[in-house]
């Protein structure tokens, strides 16, 4: 390529070789500007990113990033998830697993959410149910203030329709032997499966022969107003108290603490905890309350008025009738159902409630046989007022 000369003013020279030639030189130059350039916008960006960081912590930071983020298949770890009750009752736990669950309670009495605190109704069956329909009338219309629960052999668990309120309230049972630790071990896997639904603040125990002698709301108003749970226990000096203690109680357990009282009974939910975590007097009374010694009169009684006496009424809730003698109260059927009757059961003698006295002591009645459900089911709303 020909070299050509310029001429410029003040007589200065500029010899080109070519268009190409000076584009080349010039373009090496522009590339190294531009790269300059990207690298001191890089360290600048760098010193004020590490500002950032140290000025505002870059926990917070990545905390911003990461705790909006959540997989699709998962759900949100929310409240909701903690206070839902089971939607099945039936479960894989083992009693000492179901046991240990149930045990935990909050330790802050408010609770951050609107709670309609329930009655847990705890059924423990040795067969069906055959005062169902009973229940059934006393119940509808109730939902959000009670839940049912069930504990009875597989084998002999009644089919109850979508409609009903024992559809599906049956808890993994295992066999209950009257008088021995079985029993008590059936109790406590009720309240460990009540307990489950956060919302359940009195626990009931009742038996297939129970029947309710007043509507829903008095029940509900008389529990849930009471300063005391009604667990019946009291010293019974005679061979059938005192005289089935074991001296190998102690010294957990000693003599002048040694109660007797009612299987059925009632208890709010601290109550309730302190009976499912036990672990304290579980195996005393296990391996040294056998018959004659009935270990369902005796444990729960015991423990608690050594543990919580002032929270107990010291009486039950549950009407039953011993004049016959025998180890088992009478049990009335179709023939014993009339306005008399009821009278004579309600009339009662008086009894205390919140420290002072009342002739309202029972809100349920046992045993009645299930000729007695037709009569029953007449006259409840004259007599029960429902």
């Amino acid at each position: 390529m020909q070299s050509r000369v310029i001429q410029l003013e003040e007589g200065k020279d500029i010899v080109v070789t070519g268009g190409r030639a000076g584009l080349n030189k010039a373009f090496p130059f522009k590339l190294l500007l531009l790269l300059g350039f990207f690298l001191a916008f890089t360290v600048v960006l760098f010193f004020i990113s590490v500002s950032t960081f140290k000025y505002y912590g870059i926990n917070s930071v990545v905390t911003s990033v990461t705790s909006s983020f959540v997989p699709c298949h998962e759900k949100r770890n929310d409240l909701h998830k903690w206070i839902k009750p089971p939607m099945v009752l039936m479960h894989n736990m083992s009693d000492e697993e179901l046991l240990w669950r149930a045990s935990f309670m909050p330790k802050r009495k408010e609770y951050p959410f609107n709670r309609v605190p329930k009655i847990a109704f705890m059924f423990l069956t040795m067969g069906p149910l055959p005062l169902a329909p009973l229940w059934e009338r006393l119940l509808k219309g109730h939902e959000k203030h009670y839940s049912v629960y069930i504990h009875s052999t597989v084998s002999s668990s009644a089919k109850f329709p979508a409609s009903s309120v024992f559809y599906r309230r049956h808890i993994p049972s295992q066999v209950a032997e009257w008088g021995r630790m079985t029993m008590c071990d059936a109790e406590r896997r009720l309240l460990a499966n009540a307990l489950l639904d956060i919302s359940n603040e009195w626990f009931v125990l009742l038996s297939e022969s129970c029947i309710p002698l007043f509507n829903f709301t008095t029940i509900y108003t008389y529990i849930t107003k009471s300063k005391h749970s009604f667990m019946g226990s009291f010293d019974d000096p005679s061979p059938y108290g005192r005289g089935r203690y074991h001296g190998n109680m102690a010294p957990e357990v000693s003599i002048n603490q040694w109660r007797k009282g009612s299987q059925w009974f009632e208890v709010n939910r601290e109550l309730a905890v302190s009976i499912v975590k036990d672990t304290l007097y579980y195996p005393k009374f296990k391996q040294f309350c056998k018959p004659a010694c009935y270990v369902d009169e005796h444990y729960f009684p015991t423990m608690l008025t050594i543990e919580k006496p002032a929270a107990l009424a010291n009486r039950s809730v549950t009407w039953v009738d011993w004049s016959r003698g025998g180890a088992h109260p009478a049990t009335f059927g179709a023939q014993d159902i009339s306005e008399e009757f009821f009278a004579w059961v309600l009339k009662g003698d008086n009894c205390t409630y919140n420290g002072g006295y009342t002739s309202m002591c029972y809100l349920f009645a046992r045993k009645f046989s299930p000729s007695a459900l037709e009569p029953l089911i007449q006259i409840a709303p004259k007599i029960l007022s429902f």
